[in-house]
């Protein structure tokens, strides 16, 4: 696939258009119960094609899931390369492009004011067994910093805690937390609004994080970047913030300053149980959608959730990397590693003095990724989205006592069970041979040819007979 222009089309239906068109949406015709049951669907199937389910009980509105699950779907969805979506990506910030306004909006068709029962209007799942109810997983939530101005845009699960009202889980560290906390400082609830099936740009650009995404960055313009237009947006119909106009599903509200409600346990994306915890209530004032919405989940310990982020952190991991050690050539965040705490990092040397420069490279993965655990780094020749090839180069070119190094007590990432609070030793192996001896690590190379399907055949009589048996 090839970028035509700079401008993609990252709108949600769109982007199911594409994916019905290359054979990576399919649908489940036979009745599916939004208890346990679509999870366990969506996860039986994870890694294929998205999953339309049309007759979800109890619901007219279909429920899609696994939707950016694997590469396949990604590059469909989009319409570009997985390379091109890590370009989009990676420009995002660079070019940040202020939505634009209008007066209507799909996503405003249908609009309730009162008698909100969140259970009934929207098939929330209820994932594992062990989860504490129904949650709302594919919902981005916008807000505007009561201090700033500065709109953010970020995932975040909900608990459905009663007609009107959910539980919200905030993580440390996180820009709606800090928000949520300066309104709260004021004695003031916090303005949200919750978009479920939104423009693919919004989708990306609220998966990163980090230095990659500063808290300074109106994360609606940052959208407009990644897609090279300027978001529609239309006013909230109960609060004072703007809504992306083509959103499937909006829930408008706020979060209680004042109130709290016991949030979890929830199977997150490590595979375990997030544990229950106090969190604020989300207390929901307006609800608008589509004539016809689609109703978008994600399962918490599931590829989606995990393969959203992956070219996100890519393209921010290469940022860096090509700034500061210009001999990398391309970055793999790995699928054993959750797309999050492993990477192979690949270089070309070109001379000995750039030797010792792939162990920078690792040193700089970790500072620019907190949640890295373990980079590998490889030569040029390595297909370092192939394992067998990475652990070809682990068996032939890393020398345990001197290849493999060791940082303790370094920030990770909470979830890891291992850890202490967060904090474990990373590890950085260097898989790289001296410039000097590269013509020696030369694999053996044999002559391209092309292989014709007419050429082959798997005939067992012409192959008996051939074989004199």
């Amino acid at each position: 696939m090839t970028i035509p222009n700079s401008v993609l089309d990252t709108r949600f239906r769109a982007a199911l258009g594409r994916m019905a068109e290359q054979g990576r949406l399919q649908t489940y015709t036979a009745p599916a119960d939004p208890y346990l049951e679509v999870a366990g669907l969506m996860k039986k199937l994870d890694g294929g094609p998205a999953l339309l389910f049309s007759k979800v009980n109890g619901y007219d509105m279909p429920v899609i899931g696994n939707l950016l699950s694997c590469q396949a779907n990604v590059e469909a969805a989009f319409g570009v390369d997985f390379r091109s979506v890590r370009e989009f990506v990676g420009r995002a910030l660079g070019d940040p492009k202020p939505p634009v306004l209008v007066e209507r909006a799909p996503a405003q068709e249908v609009i309730h004011r009162q008698n909100i029962d969140l259970g009934k209007m929207l098939p929330a799942l209820h994932h594992t067994a062990a989860d504490a109810g129904r949650y709302v997983t594919a919902g981005i939530v916008i807000t505007r910093d009561p201090e700033t101005g500065v709109y953010n845009a970020s995932y975040h699960r909900l608990m459905l805690a009663g007609p009107n009202r959910a539980g919200i889980q905030l993580d440390y560290g996180r820009h709606l937390r800090a928000a949520f906390e300066r309104a709260q400082k004021k004695g003031q609830h916090l303005p949200v609004v919750v978009c479920i099936g939104a423009d693919l740009a919004l989708h990306y650009t609220a998966a990163t994080m980090g230095s990659q995404m500063p808290e300074n960055a109106d994360e609606l313009a940052v959208a407009g970047g990644l897609c090279g237009r300027p978001l529609p947006v239309v006013k909230a119909i109960s609060q004072d913030l703007l809504v992306p106009a083509e959103s499937e599903i909006v829930l408008e509200g706020v979060l209680k300053c004042d109130e709290e409600v016991m949030e979890g346990p929830f199977g997150e994306f490590v595979g375990y149980l997030a544990p229950a915890d106090p969190g604020p209530v989300l207390e929901v004032t307006a609800v608008t959608h589509r004539t016809n919405p689609i109703y978008h989940a994600i399962n918490g310990y599931g590829r989606e959730t995990v393969v959203l982020r992956k070219y996100v952190l890519e393209a921010s991991l290469l940022k860096v990397l090509q700034a500061a050690v210009p001999i990398v050539t391309d970055a793999e965040m790995t699928a054993g590693g959750l797309h999050r705490f492993h990477a192979i990092v690949q270089v070309k040397k070109a001379g000995p003095a750039h030797d010792g420069l792939q162990r920078n490279a690792i040193m700089a993965s970790f500072g620019a990724l907190k949640d890295l655990d373990m980079v590998i780094v490889v030569d040029d020749d390595i297909d370092i989205r192939d394992p067998a090839d990475v652990e070809y180069a682990l068996a032939t070119r890393m020398e345990a006592s001197k290849d493999i190094f060791m940082m303790p007590a370094a920030r990770g990432h909470e979830y890891v069970r291992v850890s202490d609070r967060g904090m474990r030793t990373k590890l950085g192996i260097d898989a790289t041979v001296p410039f000097a001896d590269k013509a020696r690590f030369t694999r053996c190379e044999f002559k391209p040819v092309d292989v014709a399907a007419k050429d082959l055949s798997a005939d067992p009589v012409a192959i008996r007979k051939r074989l004199g048996f």
